[in-house]
């Protein structure tokens, strides 16, 4: 059968994203380890309270900023467009292309941050927060915001050398890059905080941003024939295709960032804590969503985008349908394992210091709802990157601008039902955020498979029942033993590390054993990739 032959072309390229994305994979396994450390940090030291809660709504323009321009918008018009022109061998035009792309970049974010820092008041005022009324809080917001806005025009440089590497096949790096931004906010709660306060973790975060850039030069500076070109570029053609390219995809960020504005405005109107706990609560989503999703998405782009600059479709869709079963077959036990595992694991990992028993049942109610949607969050993540390889933006913009118009209005919605049911509203806000991400999910499914003429629709599928057959046995599995905890004699302290860790190894070993006895096909590839790196023979 077509799956069993792996001399194949398709099946060749996919072992070499599947290599590739395990690369990224553990990269960013590392920087997720460091970003659990860094929250852990700062939730020990700030809590809840008002610091963190400034923090918090001061570093969400930075990350729009970041995300809107040298982030996804950047990435999914530049990766295509670069490496198209590599395909074809014309690697003089793109190293223009990307000092244009640079210089571009560079011009707007100072621009828009000598603007923010000058408004900052009104910005926190009336976008960022009006739920501070507090005027220390707001005064403390204001300024933490001047601190930071240095970071995104450095991260605008460090976000297309990302792409450029990648362009090249070069993972590990670029993957690396987010943790020393961490490892920048580390340094900053543990160095600079005890003397600064809040304004040690904002320096950290200018710090982050730095590192992030310096540990991909010397990656860059390997590259062949590079060549920086100071100007702007305007009239050159490919300057103008990643310009429109970038348009819709920029208005489609700008949607998903004015959905997480949204939210952090009405967690200001809600009761103390809800805006760090809706931030916090995000981040241990993404935790698993980053490692399996994005590590496979920044593989798949560059492959994607040759597929398509050589003509080959089919290809592309047979690599998109190993994709989708491979992150199913993670996705919905990590999604089930969040779910159920929530209160121990946060209590486990956040607990401490300023940050006690309510802190966590904050973050632990938000967690519930943004995990229900991580399967959706993932698939979103590599069927909008095959969109971008294919030239078209327009589409997944157009998905994503109707699912998070949808999303502002469940939002408002569900928190007035909440409020209702006695629920603390700011769960409502994840909940929405699934719903509208799972509905982008499947309208995203529905446009690619009449892209690609198909997606291998019965061997995704069957991958899908799998790991719910799989998954569900797990889920048994861990609620039999968070009851079996709860009825055995252990101190407060104790309790939520045995419920977390023996749940944690519970599920695998369950979960595993199934896909096993399932004879999933995947499984058997992993254990002979291991088996052979294991014990490779000299030659």
């Amino acid at each position: 059968m077509r799956y069993m032959d792996s001399t194949t072309p398709e099946n060749l390229e996919n072992r070499r994203i599947a290599k590739d994305a395990g690369t990224v994979m553990l990269a960013i396994i590392l920087g997720q380890v460091f970003s659990l450390l860094s929250s852990m940090l700062i939730t020990w030291a700030f809590g809840t309270g008002v610091s963190n809660e400034a923090f918090n709504a001061s570093n969400r323009l930075p990350d729009i900023l970041y995300q809107l321009i040298a982030g996804g918008a950047l990435a999914s018009a530049f990766i295509p467009t670069f490496t198209t022109l590599l395909t074809q061998g014309a690697r003089e035009k793109a190293w223009l292309l990307a000092s244009a792309i640079a210089n571009i970049i560079t011009v707007i974010f100072i621009v828009l941050g000598v603007l923010i820092a000058i408004f900052a008041p009104w910005v926190v005022r009336n976008i960022l927060a009006p739920g501070f009324t507090d005027p220390v809080k707001f005064a403390l917001t204001v300024d933490l915001v001047r601190i930071q806005m240095i970071a995104p025009v450095i991260f605008g440089i460090s976000g297309l050398v990302m792409g450029i590497l990648n362009s090249h096949r070069s993972f590990l790096w670029p993957a690396l890059a987010p943790m020393m931004y961490t490892i920048g906010k580390i340094l900053g709660v543990l160095f600079l905080a005890p003397s600064m306060g809040v304004y040690g973790l904002a320096v950290g975060v200018v710090a982050g941003a730095l590192m992030h850039g310096l540990i991909q030069l010397p990656a860059l500076m390997r590259l062949p024939a590079r060549k920086y070109t100071p100007t702007l570029g305007l009239h050159l053609p490919d300057v103008r295709e990643v310009a429109r390219l970038m348009g819709p995809r920029v208005l489609g960020v700008a949607f998903v960032q004015l959905n997480f504005l949204i939210n952090t405005r009405l967690a200001s109107t809600m009761p103390p804590g809800s805006v760090t706990a809706i931030a916090v609560g995000f981040a241990l989503m993404m935790i698993p969503e980053a490692a399996i999703a994005q590590a496979m998405a920044i593989a798949a782009l560059p492959a994607f985008s040759a597929q398509v600059a050589a003509g080959k479709l089919e290809a592309m869709r047979h690599s998109l349908a190993g994709l989708l079963r491979g992150l199913l077959l993670l996705a919905v036990p990590a999604s089930l394992g969040l779910i159920l595992l929530r209160e121990p694991l946060v209590t486990v990992i956040f607990q401490r210091g300023q940050f006690d028993a309510a802190s966590t049942r904050l973050v632990a109610w938000a967690l519930l709802w943004y995990a229900a949607g991580l399967v959706g969050h993932s698939v979103v993540e590599i069927v909008s990157r095959a969109f971008y390889a294919l030239h078209d933006t327009k589409t997944p913009v157009i998905i994503g601008v109707a699912a998070m118009s949808l999303n502002i209005g469940l939002s408002f919605l569900l928190s007035s039902m909440f409020v209702s049911w006695g629920w603390l509203p700011h769960g409502a806000l994840a909940l929405a955020n699934s719903i509208a991400t799972f509905l982008e999910m499947g309208a995203l499914l529905f446009f690619m498979r009449r892209r690609l003429s198909g997606l291998e629709g019965k061997h995704v599928l069957k991958g899908l029942l799998q790991a719910l057959i799989a998954g569900g046995s797990m889920a048994l599995a861990l609620w039999g033993w968070i009851e079996f905890c709860g009825r055995l004699t252990l101190s407060s302290n104790a309790a939520p590390w045995v419920t977390a860790l023996g749940g944690i190894a519970a599920g695998v070993l369950v979960y595993g054993l199934v896909l096993v006895l399932l004879r999933v096909p995947e499984v058997k590839m992993v254990v002979g990739a291991v088996n052979k790196r294991l014990f490779k023979r000299p030659n």
